[in-house]
């Protein structure tokens, strides 16, 4: 592990290589945090890759919620690959040393894929939304050009904010130390080695969290306590079960996710603790994309049965 730097004039460093601690901390289970990590990895891709084959292939799962639920298993690949990979190799390695580009790389990757995930989700709530308040105009509200553009909209949503917050931290010079006390590139273990007030980069970090987490969460809520409303309003009891199993799964999620990155980001930078920092970036980068597919195959009667459609075929 190397601390490169150079002394500028106002005696301050500028850090050039980074080091991820991660979980060099526990070093007596480093073989074994990498022998779980490795099985979570491969139950990610799995799972998320047979929800996507059976959106795609099954007759009956051509409909808006699936065709938004094969997308959010597309992220997930995508999100968690941008973190766990990394990890995997820190613990093989038990050398965390990162470069300043990359650490910049991995941080935009994993903010522009986030914001994609709180847009997706609103979506899927507004699917939902629509899908039970309003049946009856649902073919033609959610037809296949506006999914399209809806789903287009989160994917590329937040790419050019994340990419311009992501400059605004790495443009920093950073003096306190080059060791980043976490297992990836996130902002605020990154704002706490900054040189300096970082006053106004905490205020823009806020703001950001504001606009792609606190906002599409709001928009959550507000369907949800319509949909609520208008399961309630269901003449008959097996009616409000199937509406409250369509919607159940995706409001799990949603909780896992919001709340355990709210809380994140949110928070003053002198209430951050390394340690809990850590286990709620474990919530949404590694959990929510781990249960994903659990979460909507076993409380879905439509996917198992198209799962097991594909299984028997093989």
């Amino acid at each position: 592990m190397k601390y490169e730097h150079m002394k500028e004039e106002n005696n301050s460093s500028m850090v050039n290589q980074f080091v991820l601690v991660g979980f060099s901390d526990l070093p007596k289970i480093q073989g074994l945090l990498f022998g779980i990590f490795s099985v979570i990895y491969l139950v990610i891709l799995l799972g998320n890759t047979l929800i996507i084959t059976i959106t795609i292939l099954d007759p009956v799962l051509q409909k808006p919620m699936y065709f938004f639920l094969g997308n959010f298993s597309s992220l997930e690949i995508c999100y968690v690959s941008v973190t766990l990979p990394r990890i995997l190799k820190d613990l093989w390695t038990q050398d965390g040393s990162i470069s300043r580009l990359n650490c910049a790389t991995q941080m935009c990757f994993f903010l522009m894929l986030g914001a994609t995930e709180c847009f997706l989700l609103a979506v899927m709530s507004y699917d939902r939304y629509v899908a039970i308040c309003n049946p009856l105009h649902y073919p033609l509200v959610m037809n296949h050009k506006t999914c399209v553009h809806l789903a287009v909209g989160s994917w590329i949503g937040g790419i050019p904010v994340q990419i311009g917050q992501t400059c605004q931290i790495f443009i920093l010079d950073f003096c306190n130390s080059n060791k980043i006390n976490h297992f990836f590139c996130d902002i605020p273990p990154i704002l706490q080695l900054a040189c300096g007030n970082t006053t106004v980069h905490e205020i823009s970090v806020y703001l950001v969290a504001l606009l792609f987490a606190a906002v599409p969460f709001m928009l959550i809520l507000a369907s949800y306590s319509k949909i609520i409303g208008t399961i309630l309003r269901l003449p008959t009891a097996t009616g409000r079960a199937k509406a409250f199993s369509t919607c159940s799964s995706h409001l799990v999620v949603v909780l896992l996710f919001f709340g355990s990155a709210t809380i994140t980001y949110l928070r003053p930078k002198s209430t951050h603790s390394a340690g809990i920092d850590r286990l709620l970036s474990l919530f949404y980068t590694i959990l929510t994309p781990l249960l994903n597919p659990m979460i909507y195959s076993l409380r879905n009667k439509e996917v198992i049965a198209a799962l097991r459609k594909l299984f028997l075929k093989r």
